[in-house]
């Protein structure tokens, strides 16, 4: 019954100093090669750009680089701050440019590098570093100091995002894990296992998942205390070991999930983006604590919460309503109105996707407890739309896990239209 919330946090952009210019050209017939990376005044890499070697047979004069002195090779920076490629063999000054400057004119340079034939020589252009960060006017560096720290500060919350998605993988494996825990057990134990045993090791397996997830989630909400989506997997986490625990513990862990679950509405009211999976995921979440907790009015309004915010899974938090007072009707709760509930889950469900088989089952077996005894024929008399649910859900499966109940419960009832043949 449960969704993993497939969303993933975005990393946030690097300040960067302006894009550089591509200029592709290589040497022919070059025998040595040169490559290297260009890192930018900000400490990151930097996009774009060409590097160029320049021969050394007359040395300029001025503050650039003389326009008698000849390219003799030009390389691209990639978006990476890369650059790399072949070059004649000889001694080069090897410069730097960006878009806006002229041939004339470098952003950073290193004279008397030497190309030799099978070769690759490594220079790489720091432009972080001391030496060239002092070159620039007071109002630069004081504008590269801000840069640096905003960037730093972006660096930070980077990394952050980056564990945390890594974290959200884990997580979602182990919810697949924790769904398929039964089979796992089987495989484990073989096919002589007990059903005691089965049991037991398919809660180890459960417990061992959901645990994995609150501890991860617990970790990455004190790292990221403003991501929804974190709150919402360590709610359902935390959920999930609320219902393989024993009875008595119960109402402390379902409280516990409960205010982790108001945690992911909290962040999201402040969000300026919000995010409808997150809140859907909050809001059934609440109404599946609710509804185990025998609060039927307040799972339903939360399960319409959930529907409302985020409409294109309102069928799934139907059913899963619908499914959930099933379930506490077949273990023998005692909380009243859990037919009528269900019957109105799964209802709603119809009216989401009138082609999901499931809920016609689920809204005729809600409904009949509210049959009747013909004193005569002995024969039930079912309640309105009773009979045409269940009729409904064997046209759509006819040989659906529940088809032989609801075709049992047809044939003993008076004044069905269908008389459902056996298998």
């Amino acid at each position: 019954m449960k969704r993993t919330i497939s969303l993933w946090l975005g990393l946030l952009a690097f300040v960067l100093v302006p894009v550089f210019a591509q200029t592709p050209a290589v040497p022919k017939g070059a025998t040595g090669k040169i490559h290297g990376h260009v890192t930018n005044p900000t400490g990151a890499g930097q996009n774009g750009g060409t590097v160029t070697l320049v021969g050394v047979g007359r040395v300029a004069a001025g503050p650039g680089m003389s326009a008698q002195m000849v390219d003799k090779g030009v390389f691209q920076v990639d978006e990476n701050g890369d650059y790399a490629g072949p070059a004649v063999p000889g001694m080069y000054s090897v410069v730097y440019r960006n878009k806006d400057m002229k041939p004339d004119q470098t952003a950073d340079r290193f004279d008397d590098i030497k190309i030799v034939a099978g070769q690759d020589t490594l220079l790489d252009f720091d432009m972080s570093r001391k030496a060239y960060i002092d070159r620039l006017p007071a109002d630069q560096q004081k504008q590269l100091a801000e840069l640096r720290k905003k960037n730093a500060e972006i660096m930070k919350v980077n990394d952050v995002i980056k564990n945390v998605n890594n974290d959200l993988k884990v997580a979602a494996q182990d919810f697949k894990d924790s769904d398929s825990a039964r089979d796992k057990a089987k495989q484990l134990l073989g096919p002589a296992a007990s059903k005691a045993d089965l049991d037991a090791k398919e809660i180890e397996i459960k417990t061992a998942k959901n645990t994995e997830v609150e501890t991860l989630m617990l970790k990455d909400s004190a790292a990221k205390p403003d991501a929804s989506v974190i709150w919402a997997q360590l709610g359902q986490a935390q959920l999930g070991l609320a219902e393989l625990a024993p009875v008595d513990d119960r109402p402390a862990k379902y409280a516990q999930a409960e205010a982790t679950y108001k945690k992911v509405l909290e962040v999201e009211a402040a969000s300026k983006k919000p995010n409808p999976a997150a809140q859907g995921a909050a809001n059934a979440g609440l109404g599946e604590i609710y509804a185990r907790t025998g609060k039927i009015p307040e799972a339903a309004a939360a399960y319409d919460a959930a529907a409302k915010i985020n409409p294109s899974q309102a069928s799934f938090y139907f059913k899963n309503e619908a499914v959930i007072y099933y379930q506490l009707r077949n273990a023998g709760s005692p909380y009243p109105g859990l037919g009528d509930a269900q019957a109105a889950a799964a209802d709603e469900a119809i009216k989401a996707d009138p082609n999901m088989a499931i809920v016609y089952y689920l809204k005729g077996h809600g409904l009949v407890e509210k049959a009747t005894i013909d004193t005569k024929t002995q024969m039930y008399i079912l309640p309105p739309g009773c009979a045409e649910a269940y009729q409904k859900y064997l046209q759509l499966a006819p040989n659906g896990q529940f088809a032989r109940d609801a075709k049992d419960l047809l044939a003993q009832a008076a004044g069905s239209k269908t008389q459902p043949k056996g298998r």
